[in-house]
Order: structure tokens, then C-alpha cells, then sequence
């Protein structure tokens, strides 16, 4: 089972900067994908960006150039530093990790707000 632990949300104002982190713990051999979706009341949670073993990126077009996605495979992190805050960043931030080449795990969320 794995288990994914995330931390870093919180308020913000717009222009602001966060740092959210995943861990992931339990058993597995290897993690492949590493990512953060969004997701805010009545709207489908949407992909924010993602990172594979190799270190391949990949962002939605609304975050490029403001947020970075980031591994650390000695102790199954990932991060997302986000830059340049705007209030339609706001939103519940989850992690979700593709072990072992197919098993798919989502955090519990952790609450962004970026006021105006």
C-alpha cells in the first residue's frame, strides 16, 4: 500500500510564492510518475504538472513559466514551487503518484487561497 503525505498549502497573497511537498511512503519498488492536479468546488480536478523517473516535465499552460515541478528520488519527494500566485490558483492541490508502473495513489489534498 502506499501512502502519500503532503504539505506546504496555506494562504497567500497574489504574487505570492508557495512551496508544496508529496512523500510518499509504504511499499512499493519503484515510483514512476510524480504529479499535482487542482481541483476547485464544481469543476473537474485538472492536471497542474508532472514529472516522470527520468525527470521529463510536464505543465498545464495556465501555470508554465510560474510553477516548477521537482524530484527527489532518494526520499520519494516531489515538489511543486509556485511562483507569481494568482487568486485563480487557488484551489485544493493533490498529489498523486503511478507506482510500480500502474498503481495510481492521490493524496488527501492540501488547500491553496490566493487572495486578490
Amino acid at each position: 500500500q502506499v501512502q502519500l503525505v503532503e504539505s506546504g498549502g496555506g494562504f497567500v497573497q497574489a504574487g505570492g510564492s508557495l512551496r508544496l511537498s508529496c512523500a510518499a511512503f509504504g511499499s512499493f519498488r519503484s515510483i514512476n510518475t510524480m504529479g499535482w492536479y487542482r481541483q476547485v468546488p464544481g469543476q473537474r480536478r485538472e492536471k497542474v504538472a508532472r514529472i516522470s523517473t527520468g525527470g521529463y516535465t510536464d505543465y498545464a499552460d495556465s501555470v508554465k513559466g510560474r510553477f516548477t515541478i521537482s524530484r527527489d528520488s532518494a526520499k520519494n519527494t516531489a515538489y511543486l514551487q509556485m511562483n507569481s500566485l494568482k487568486p485563480e490558483d487557488t484551489g485544493v492541490y493533490y498529489c498523486t503518484t503511478v507506482t510500480d508502473g500502474m498503481k495510481n495513489t492521490w493524496g488527501q489534498g492540501t488547500q491553496v487561497t490566493v487572495s486578490s
